[in-house]
């Protein structure tokens, strides 16, 4: 089926449009968030980094704490529902910093507590969105359907970078806040408007300790899937420190400062967009083994930095990185959909979103004081070279070089049926 032929079936599938404008629509408010907190906070009379550091931290914990929780809640759970329930704390969350900054009345502990409501939304988010995907679209057009939602996401966060650092020049950072908590209300009551699905959840009579044993025991049974998360637990911890700490460090002291920064991550966010749209179009037969190799591309840009290769160089470097992260994404959520129980995806995935995400602020942690020690440019080329090892060490797994897709030869027949609607509705439950 070609692309344009995908985009018709899904764009008539009313309840896929609704997600993907709520997710959108999230997507935008998330970006206006760390722009608006972070010039919000640094604007309070007595705000500084270590404020900013608090607050970024009491967001931080509870979306790690609590993501597992969010797996269970959203294979017991209408789906819909948790995600309703996930933009709506980030609307609360985001709105009320955004109405203490207007105040003035701003006190390092609500604003810690708001932060935490926001941080707790995106534990829910996640594993509810991996979830509800192969509720409303079938199985040949999952592919298509994450890379729109993908699609959108990276158009939400490359508009919402620009719009946020409008209104805060014009408006302040309470007002960006403020537009922030409001865009997530209104994913909030899109979600409300999907179908109430509830034929792929897990029995809500089963204890949720046991259904928690229970996805950790569907995760650990496949190989690829664990072996790719422990790869992204390294690579995250050498991202972070690259991107939060060393290469911003590099561009104000070789590069000409914050301006040069924003071009290379404006670099990646086109990038990651092109990513996208290839997706749309290829389906390779063995998604885990291409995405794999897809992650070496974040070796180059730290690599560069620490040579000190001209910007345009870097630029299109992070361009490549935003390409091949894309991509990935957009195979591995479709692998997981097509491999994993319906009743046990959003469990898998929050198991998914712990590994990788866990050892990331130790990267932020770490850079600091290698910076210190050794200088910018050799822990540059050390999160490079981390980066390219975590993509052998996954290689060295048969499952992640030999795994087919299930999908890609319902994809390549333009003869398959195209249905359009939900494949499963809860009958006792009217819209």
């Amino acid at each position: 089926m070609s692309p344009s032929q995908q985009a018709t079936t899904l764009l008539a599938n009313r309840p896929f449009v609704l997600l993907l404008a709520g997710r959108t629509t999230s997507m935008l408010g998330m970006a206006f968030s760390p722009v608006a907190l972070a010039f919000g906070l640094l604007q309070l009379p007595d705000g500084g980094p270590a404020t900013l550091s608090i607050v970024l931290a009491a967001q931080t914990v509870p979306m790690v704490v609590f993501v597992l929780v969010g797996g269970v809640v959203a294979d017991r759970y209408p789906r819909r529902l948790v995600l309703l329930t996930g933009e709506l704390l980030a609307a609360l969350g985001w709105g009320a910093i955004g109405v203490m900054l207007l105040s003035g009345y701003a006190p390092i502990l609500l604003l810690s507590l708001a932060a935490a409501l926001a941080g707790m939304s995106s534990a829910l988010i996640y594993p509810a969105l991996s979830g509800i995907i192969p509720d409303l679209v079938s199985d040949d057009m999952l592919q298509p359907a994450n890379s729109w939602l993908a699609m959108g996401a990276s158009v939400a966060r490359l508009a919402g970078l620009v719009a946020a650092g409008a209104v805060v020049v014009w408006l302040g950072g309470g007002w960006a806040m403020i537009t922030a908590g409001s865009l997530f209300a209104l994913a909030g009551l899109l979600m409300l408007r999907l179908p109430k699905l509830t034929g792929t959840l897990a029995g809500a009579e089963d204890h949720p300790i046991r259904q928690l044993v229970e996805g950790w025991g569907e995760f650990k049974s496949r190989q690829w899937l664990w072996v790719c998360v422990v790869q992204w637990s390294m690579l995250i911890l050498a991202m972070q420190a690259a991107h939060g700490v060393l290469g911003p460090v590099v561009a104000e002291q070789e590069l000409g400062g914050a301006a040069a920064w924003t071009t290379i991550l404006a670099g990646e966010a086109v990038g990651a967009m092109i990513g996208v749209a290839i997706s749309l179009a290829w389906h390779p037969h063995r998604p885990i083994l291409v995405g794999t190799l897809l992650t070496g591309t974040s070796a180059l840009p730290p690599i560069l930095l620490a040579v000190s290769a001209p910007l345009w160089m870097v630029v299109g470097a992070m361009a490549l990185q935003g390409i091949g992260f894309e991509l990935f994404g957009v195979l591995w959520l479709t692998t997981m959909q097509s491999e994993v129980p319906p009743e046990a995806l959003s469990r898998v995935a929050s198991y998914d979103a712990l590994g990788s995400l866990m050892l990331g602020p130790i990267g932020l942690l770490l850079a600091g004081p290698a910076t210190l020690a050794f200088g910018v440019h050799l822990p540059l080329l050390a999160t490079g070279l981390l980066a390219f090892a975590t993509m052998s060490f996954a290689l060295a797994f048969p499952e992640v070089r030999r795994l087919r897709s299930r999908l890609a030869p319902a994809i390549a027949d333009d003869t398959a049926s195209l249905p359009s609607g939900p494949l499963t509705t809860d009958p006792l439950i009217a819209d």
